[in-house]
């Protein structure tokens, strides 16, 4: 039996989904983790097949995670996101597997450090060039909030989102390979909960597909690739 397509879990009370809760950098290590076992069939020979995502086959897909994997690693550790990122780096266009995995085992070191206080460590220089320092630094670290283009995100909306990013990432890449590997299900029912405070309800496109029907038993796994516009199942082209 098939249900109607899949939709945000019940909000709760006073109409509000969930927060990421003081877990969220667990959840984006967990995310990391599954991502990191995911791709691990992944090989040279495998970067030209399709993937879940229009028009990207495996390497520009992941070209693009390891981007991302830089943008949630820059906020973490210097509490700031350039809008406009630079250009992208010459190592993940040569070879974008190698530099997935190298930037998805360095985010997951940063998202352990501090359990509870995810990348609250490194200090240093960030990478592209834009320093939070003085009483800017000193509102980000004493409040847990990463400064993107002049306006204050919660660092744990920052990592919880990281996470719903790499985990789905992480389901597309499996498939992509020949080798579907279902989201945890602690993982994906949390990321579950999570992800009407990320993904928008009404004009997604062009970030996110439309919902897709999923059969009513289906588990956290599918109910979250189906809320995102994938279709769990069903072959890639």
């Amino acid at each position: 039996m098939t249900g109607p397509a899949a939709g945000p879990p019940d909000p709760g009370p006073a109409g509000r989904p969930p927060g990421p809760g003081p877990g969220a950098g667990g959840l984006l290590a967990a995310a990391l983790e599954y991502a990191l076992q995911a791709a691990a069939p992944a090989g040279p020979g495998l970067l030209a097949r399709p993937t879940p995502c229009r028009d990207w086959d495996l390497r520009m897909l992941l070209r693009h995670v390891a981007e991302s994997l830089a943008v949630v690693q820059e906020g973490l550790t210097s509490r700031r996101i350039a809008l406009h990122p630079g250009p992208e780096d010459i190592a993940v266009i040569t070879d974008p597997l190698t530099a997935f995995r190298a930037r998805a085992e360095r985010l997951l070191a940063t998202s352990r450090a501090q359990p509870g206080s995810v990348g609250h460590g490194a200090d240093g220089p960030e990478q592209h060039g834009h320093p939070v320092n003085g009483l800017c630094r000193a509102a980000a670290l004493t409040h847990g909030v990463i400064l993107i283009g002049g306006h204050w995100l919660p660092r744990d909306i920052a990592a919880g989102a990281g996470a719903l990013e790499v985990a789905m990432h992480g389901w597309d890449i499996a498939l992509a390979c020949g080798r579907p590997e279902p989201i945890p299900g602690v993982l994906a029912a949390r990321l579950l909960q999570l992800s009407p405070l990320l993904v928008p309800a009404v004009g997604r496109a062009p970030l996110f597909a439309e919902p897709v029907p999923v059969p009513a038993a289906a588990g956290p796994s599918d109910q979250l690739a189906a809320f995102l516009g994938r279709s769990p199942g069903q072959p890639l082209p």
